[in-house]
């Protein structure tokens, strides 16, 4: 599911979002690409896969609270994929609980966020 069109050529960063609430997930794309990303949107863990392979994200935002397949179970799958280079994995949750950080940790997040989501943190690990 594409916010915009991808072309290979496009240097802006990509940012692949997952989150089951459609509202949120196109809110969040709407204020990313008004910044100059590049976003994609997927609503479960195998449509993320499915959408990783060819849009080759910098940048994925997963929800751990997924569909199907949990957030964490989806970053190691990522981080798994064949011939990519390294995608920066944003976790976003409700908890913050010393816990919560170490299973994201554990199953490959560089970064775990509170909901909701305090933007200028976002665009800080964004441009990191």
């Amino acid at each position: 599911m594409a916010s915009q069109e991808y072309c290979a050529e496009d240097s802006r960063k990509r940012v692949l979002i997952v989150e089951d609430d459609r509202d949120s997930a196109q809110m969040l794309a709407e204020v990313l690409e008004a910044g100059g990303l590049l976003t994609r949107i997927a609503f479960n863990g195998p449509s993320a896969l499915d959408a990783a392979r060819p849009f080759e994200p910098d940048i994925a935002i997963i929800d751990i609270n997924l569909p199907l397949m949990d957030g964490y179970e989806l970053a190691r799958a990522i981080r798994e994929l064949p011939g990519r280079r390294s995608i920066k994995l944003v976790a976003l949750t409700g908890h913050s609980e010393p816990a919560h950080r170490r299973m994201a940790q554990q199953a490959g997040f560089d970064a775990l966020l509170v909901k909701p989501v305090d933007l200028k943190k976002l665009r800080s690990l964004i441009a990191g």
